[in-house]
């Protein structure tokens, strides 16, 4: 089991109610099941939207986690 930290940006960071926070998990998407267990259905919805990425590199739900890894949560950014 891999532990790191997630990062939240804009929409994502106000759903989550928080920048970062620490994570356990082995691949991404049970990493951000359990995030969303502990909120909302607002977070779960932002979370739907946004694009993930793990050390910079897009990822997907079956992504599996290296320590120290560091995954952002990027929702659809708007403006000019």
């Amino acid at each position: 089991m891999a532990r790191g930290t997630i990062r939240y940006w804009a929409a994502a960071r106000a759903a989550a109610g928080t920048s970062e926070e620490p994570y356990e998990g082995a691949t991404l998407g049970e990493v951000l099941d359990a995030a969303a267990a502990t909120r909302g259905p607002e977070f779960a919805r932002v979370i739907s939207h946004s694009s993930l990425l793990v050390d910079g590199v897009r990822a997907r739900r079956e992504t599996p986690l290296d320590d120290a890894a560091v995954i952002e949560v990027l929702p659809p950014f708007a403006g000019g």
